[in-house]
């Protein structure tokens, strides 16, 4: 949906841009341009995340998300670049205000983009997919350069001659919120990718659902790591010192599976089983 959607719109920015005389519209197009390339990494990425676990890989491959992430980031910098230099170089160029009709076609992608925003980032928090949300973002970022191209057209076009270059003025204010764009959707994938603690309340399911299964007393170290769409589970349970070690084997498979059928997004779960007592190597697990 969203490569279809982008390379209708850049064909229709272009075409407007250029009959209309706006770089305002023209900058738009180059956004949509790229983001034909980058949706194209993300499918290819997402089809990628979803190849199963082998020798090679044994967590799976879906650490290909957040580097796709990066690449789509480069391609939206390299855009807002060629848009802001641009720009600056019109607004010293004399040149014929945009006309007035390319309000209509900026008034439609507006909307369309905004609603394809709704639907890819609904998408993307359903599968907890970062790849997805900079493709989410990809599309809010093009209905805010084509809202900021609204407004220079509305403005060059209500003041009259010699306001002109309001229109390229709001295609460099595009280029900056594409910067800052950039910096949230690379934020979020630079933590998946250095395994930052990033998933407070996932944690906080994870250390009641513990505290439901038979002879678990507690919980100590938990560490959660995101890779692709799933999540990776480092878990030390606390039971009863005087249990045989069958005995805490049974009791950390019946945690694991309890997690996994309480936590969907959860693929995997390594439980290690801590013995209660006041001793300071009980507590530290040694």
């Amino acid at each position: 949906m969203s490569i279809i959607s982008s390379i209708v719109l850049a064909a229709i920015k272009w075409l407007a841009g250029y009959y209309g005389n706006s770089y305002a519209l023209i900058a738009d197009a180059i956004e949509s341009s790229a983001d034909v390339v980058a949706s194209m990494l993300v499918l290819l990425g997402l089809l990628y995340a979803r190849r199963p676990a082998d020798d090679n890989h044994p967590y799976g491959h879906g650490r290909i998300e957040p580097l796709i992430t990066f690449v789509v980031v480069g391609f939206l910098i390299v855009s807002a670049a060629a848009i802001g230099y641009q720009s600056i170089k019109n607004i010293t160029t004399p040149h014929d205000a945009p006309q007035a009709w390319t309000l209509w076609i900026l008034a439609a992608i507006i909307c369309w983009k905004e609603i394809n925003y709704q639907i890819v980032m609904r998408k993307s928090r359903q599968l907890g997919s970062t790849t997805l949300q900079a493709e989410a973002w990809h599309h809010r970022s093009d209905a805010m350069t084509s809202m900021a191209a609204f407004v220079g057209i509305s403005l060059a076009i209500y003041l009259g001659e010699g306001y002109e270059y309001i229109d390229d003025i709001a295609a460099l204010l595009a280029s900056i919120m594409i910067l800052y764009n950039c910096f949230k959707i690379f934020r979020p994938a630079l933590g998946e990718i250095m395994d930052e603690h990033i998933h407070p309340e996932l944690v906080e399911k994870i250390r009641a659902i513990a505290l439901d299964v038979e002879h678990v007393k507690g919980t100590e170290k938990c560490y959660v790591r995101k890779v692709g769409t799933g999540f990776y589970v480092d878990l030390h349970a606390i039971v009863d010192g005087n249990f045989s070690v069958y005995q805490g084997h049974e009791i950390a498979h019946k945690l694991k599976d309890a997690l996994m059928q309480k936590l969907p997004e959860i693929s995997d779960v390594l439980i290690h089983i801590e013995p209660d007592g006041t001793s300071s190597e009980a507590k530290n697990g040694r």
